[in-house]
């Protein structure tokens, strides 16, 4: 319970917790963002970790002076694209493997023949799309390594996901954050944020739900 409560006060006060750390760590910084990024993008066990408000939240301080934000913005673009393609290649080595076993019906190689042709038809946009939505974007690349995209084809709209992402979300933060009536609500606009982020995917979830219904 406590973990919970530590979390949630991080997401509502990144601001408090990210001014901190600039403080205590000034140009260090850099690597400590560039780790929570490549984390949350490369590692499918660490969806949990904050993305979107970590980008506003430090587009604000760049603002403030607390950092560089063209410098800011190539550590993160690089932080991204980085777990992107470890995320790939995690999927790709070992996706096969897990669904090696034709009687499993969570493990089916016929799901990941469809995942194959699903990423085959649409995986560019995809891999652009999925950048905006939490969670879903720590499993796109995975599945995207697994279904066996092309990765001379993956590489530049994960590269160009990456660059819009960060590029948007943190020079917003860079020119919004800062505004009084932004800088007086910035919990309340981090909570806005989040739910704006994980609204297409529960529309969607709810949708499929009404379809199978």
């Amino acid at each position: 319970m406590e973990l919970i409560t530590g979390f949630i006060d991080l997401v509502l006060h990144l601001d408090v917790h990210l001014q901190a750390l600039v403080a205590n760590y000034g140009v260090w910084v850099y690597l400590i963002l560039f780790a929570i990024i490549y984390c949350e993008t490369g590692l499918v066990v660490t969806p949990f970790l904050p993305g979107d408000s970590l980008l506003f939240v430090s587009g604000a301080i760049a603002a403030g002076g607390g950092m560089d934000v063209h410098t800011l913005f190539a550590v993160l673009v690089l932080a991204s694209f980085s777990g992107d393609n470890t995320n790939y290649w995690i999927g790709r080595f070992i996706g096969p493997r897990l669904f090696s076993r034709s009687g499993s019906r969570l493990l089916n190689p016929a799901h990941l023949e469809r995942t194959q042709q699903f990423y085959a038809r649409h995986g560019g946009k995809t891999i652009i799309i999925a950048r905006f939505v939490p969670i879903v974007r720590t499993f796109a690349p995975f599945v995207a390594g697994m279904g066996r995209m092309l990765y001379p084809r993956f590489l530049p709209y994960s590269f160009a996901g990456s660059v819009l992402w960060i590029g948007s979300i943190t020079y917003a933060g860079y020119y919004f954050g800062n505004l009084p009536i932004v800088r007086q609500n910035l919990s309340l606009v981090i909570v806005g944020i989040v739910v704006l982020s994980i609204l297409p995917g529960v529309i969607e979830f709810l949708r499929s739900r009404s379809r199978t219904a």
